[in-house]
């Protein structure tokens, strides 16, 4: 069920109230006073931001110096509340310059009741974007004199905005050059053991665009993910052709892409933003192409001795490279004096995270680089517990790879005046939390 709020308030940290709004009739206006006398003058302020006093629900969040209250008399979504919160007070940090407190509801008060009667009609949330509401609420708020951000002009034209379901995009936008920038961004998580193989895998992705496209133009990404090609292909009648294709998990999307032609075609349709946002994020937990191979021999050598010996073999291909690796191989907190003979690269002794420090700027594909290491010890004869080796860990950067295997098929873009785009397509994969243990 959606919010269904029965009223709202904006009070400072005494308790007055500074601003509210009844919207239906199931509370009292006395029902700020409970919320005083059972939460703020209590110590539970703060342990819980749900409380139910009575047979009303009370959702609060504290901002600045002021806590937003909403009232409720029925189940309610608690979740879908509180976004209503954070973007209510997005909305009216882009009216006040970039500033919510007590100061700006006090210097805003016929603002921000005529904003509440827009965004929330008989207790349920309406549309909260700033570029829409501004478009016909043109009134500006009084600005804090610690803002630097310019105002924003309003766009004439809302209609189409306000009545259709494009409020992420205005009209009338016009590029001497239209492209499209494509960013697939990976990150790889990764438990191994000290003999290769793997304990624990897993690929989180985003694709991030920024366009810089005139009109209203409609586009269409096709990617080589298993259950959009099974459907491309029953809908042509055909069958797919050959090549990897990925199975995508925990996907979700940006609130222009069609869901409606995804469930039913399987293909990422959508009226794009302006500028940057994130069209989606993925997860992957099958067929991971791992981009390194760290293999660890650490050998300990009496009580003062201990002789390192990490290999890391890059997989992905020869014509492709590795930027700002870094293997951080851990050591004894006792260590005294270190000596390095690498293949590739430089490596040092960093005392204040008890690791041995290995930098390669550029790492090229299918390379052996290797690193071999002496570690003197400070012999203590209060230390009697053994060393408990923690992993290594590994930092890079690949460019024009990817750990899941994800391909941009194709990315058309039509638009009613018939331009050319261009379109850019990169991929990076970078370390998540990627760990070897030795």
């Amino acid at each position: 069920m959606p919010v269904a709020a029965s009223a709202i308030y904006f009070l400072n940290l005494r308790g007055d109230v500074l601003i509210n709004r009844l919207y239906r009739d199931d509370v009292g206006g006395n029902m700020v006073d409970a919320f005083r006398t059972h939460i703020m003058q209590t110590k539970e302020l703060g342990i819980c931001p749900v409380r139910q006093i009575g047979g009303c629900s009370f959702f609060y969040m504290r901002i600045s110096n002021v806590y937003i209250v909403i009232v409720v008399s029925s189940n309610a979504n608690v979740s879908c509340a509180f976004k209503f919160v954070v973007e209510a007070v997005a909305l009216f940090k882009s009216y006040f310059g970039g500033a919510f407190d007590e100061d700006a509801i006090r210097n805003n008060f016929v603002l921000i009741y005529e904003l509440l009667d827009e965004i929330m009609d008989f207790g349920y949330p309406q549309n909260l974007s700033p570029e829409i509401l501004k478009l016909y609420i043109t009134q500006e708020g009084v600005r804090s004199p610690f803002s630097s951000k310019p105002a924003d002009k309003p766009v004439p034209n809302a209609t189409l905005q306000v009545t259709g379901a494009v409020g992420w995009r205005r009209e009338g936008l016009v590029y001497k050059k239209n492209e499209v920038f494509l960013d697939i961004i990976e990150s790889v998580n990764l438990l191994m053991s000290s003999k290769g193989s793997v304990l624990r895998c897993d690929v989180t992705g985003k694709i991030l665009m920024k366009c810089f496209l005139s009109g209203m133009p409609d586009l269409k990404l096709g990617l080589n993910d298993k259950i959009g090609l099974e459907k491309e292909s029953e809908i042509k009648s055909r069958p797919t052709k050959s090549g990897k294709t990925i199975e995508l998990d925990d996907v979700t999307f940006h609130q222009c892409v069609n869901l409606t032609r995804f469930n039913s075609e399987k293909t990422v349709s959508f009226v794009p933003p302006d500028g940057e946002f994130e069209l989606m994020k993925y997860r992957i937990t099958e067929g991971v192409n791992l981009p390194f191979r760290v293999l660890p021999t650490i050998k300990e050598l009496g009580r003062t001795r201990m002789e390192v010996n990490v290999k890391v073999k890059s997989v992905f291909g020869a014509k492709m490279f590795a930027l700002g690796v870094v293997v951080k191989v851990p050591v004894p907190k006792q260590t005294a004096k270190t000596s390095f003979q690498v293949t590739s690269g430089r490596a040092k002794y960093n005392p204040s995270i008890d690791c041995l420090v290995w930098k390669i700027r550029k790492f090229p594909g299918q390379t052996e680089p290797t690193l071999s290491a002496e570690v003197e010890l400070i012999s203590t004869i209060t230390e009697k517990k053994s060393w408990t080796r923690p992993p290594i860990q590994m930092e890079f950067q690949v460019p024009m790879f990817t750990a899941s295997g994800l391909r941009v098929r194709f990315l058309k873009v039509w638009e009613r005046s018939g331009y050319n785009t261009v379109e850019w397509v990169r991929y990076i994969t970078k370390a998540g939390s990627y760990e070897i243990r030795c």
